[in-house]
């Protein structure tokens, strides 16, 4: 399987598997292997990140978190928390897809409802990151 380097300034040490014809790719935080998709590719770069350069514990990563919005239920990709509290969400996208306002405006949706100071869309090629502060998301480079 050909994966896409991804912009991250590290090499993270991943473990797959191959079952029949399907990949897989082992996840820190809940502990599994799970399929090898394009934005799960993305995700586990970022909980490799968070763990191995930020040095987070893995209980203050929560990924695939259920939340309602207006009425459906949808699921963040990645929450880093703090003392238990939401601090920066993450929502990955395919490297292949673009990202536009819309999609930026999909995360800050969920953000409303999560309430991290910080967010970062992010298809593992190009990263957009925003504190919300003041009531308005503030953009920067990291």
């Amino acid at each position: 399987m050909e994966l896409p380097k991804l912009n991250f300034q590290e090499t993270f040490d991943f473990k797959f598997k191959k079952d029949k014809d399907k990949f897989f790719i082992y996840d820190l935080v809940r502990k599994t292997y799970l399929l090898l998709t394009p934005e799960e590719w993305v995700r586990q770069h970022w909980i490799h990140y968070y763990l191995t350069v930020k040095s987070y514990s893995t209980s203050a990563l929560i990924t695939e978190k259920k939340i309602v919005l207006n009425g459906l239920t949808k699921r963040i990709d990645l929450l880093i928390t703090e003392k238990a509290q939401p601090k920066i969400l993450i929502e990955c996208k395919a490297p292949q897809i673009k990202l536009t306002e819309k999609t930026f405006e999909q995360t800050a949706r969920y953000n409303s409802i999560v309430g991290a100071s910080e967010i970062i869309l992010t298809n593992g090629l190009q990263h957009i990151n925003a504190f919300y502060e003041n009531g308005e998301y503030q953009f920067y480079r990291p």
